[in-house]
């Protein structure tokens, strides 16, 4: 399969509502896709289907080799176990062996910027330092796949954009970024494409500036 992502797909809700119609699109390695619409348009459902939480009603979602994702804040995290312990589970998720991490622990504390914490509870852990941890686990898994949805609005400006370019370095290497984004800016910074969902449909798919400048005159009516 040349592309790292092939989706033609619809999903209905447990209602039987329709919360996607015939969304299609592909995504290359080393290439980056945004998706910007208003809350409850679909973006996230988009996301829980590349990562096969859930399944379509109908049509196939296709990805090729090792996805990394931050979807929820915090998700796949344990409250009461430490930032160090949750750093192994979480790459055993994405696939890696204890000598693996090993190897790669200290990227994560360095790139987190909160080794000073890392063997608390991480249910004391602020909104930020979970963003940061969880992370700097996901850029640290050498995963070919990186999906993130909207966790980088959570911490600090300065450590926004160090996520934003190490995203950007990950793409010259090859790596395929799925970007859900309220930040058309942020978009037009990341994506080579964006794709814009509304009520279930795709509104549009093109180059991110136009897209985007679109979205974003959409959102000022």
């Amino acid at each position: 399969m040349k592309d790292r992502i092939v989706y033609h797909a619809s999903k209905k809700n447990n209602k039987g509502r329709e919360v996607l119609h015939d969304i299609s699109f592909n995504v290359k390695k080393g290439e980056a896709l945004g998706i910007v619409g208003r809350n409850g348009s679909g973006k996230s459902t988009i996301l829980k289907l590349l990562t096969k939480i859930i399944r379509p009603n109908k049509g196939t979602v296709e990805t090729k080799g090792r996805i990394s994702c931050l979807i929820e804040l915090g998700a796949g995290f344990h409250p009461d176990m430490s930032g160090r312990e949750n750093i192994y589970i979480n790459a055993s998720i994405f696939g890696l062996d204890k000598k693996e991490v090993d190897k790669r622990i200290q990227d994560i504390l360095d790139f987190s910027e909160i080794e000073d914490h890392i063997d608390e509870r991480v249910r004391d852990y602020s909104s930020g330092m979970y963003m940061r941890l969880a992370f700097s686990i996901a850029i640290n898994v050498n995963a070919d796949i990186l999906i993130i949805d909207e966790i980088l609005s959570v911490g600090d400006i300065a450590f926004q954009k160090k996520c934003l370019d190490k995203i950007k370095e990950l793409k010259k290497s090859g790596v395929t970024i799925v970007l859900v984004t309220q930040s058309p800016e942020q978009a037009m910074k990341i994506c080579d494409r964006t794709l814009w969902i509304d009520n279930a449909h795709t509104r549009m798919i093109g180059d991110s500036k136009t897209v985007c400048d679109a979205y974003s005159k959409f959102m000022l009516e």
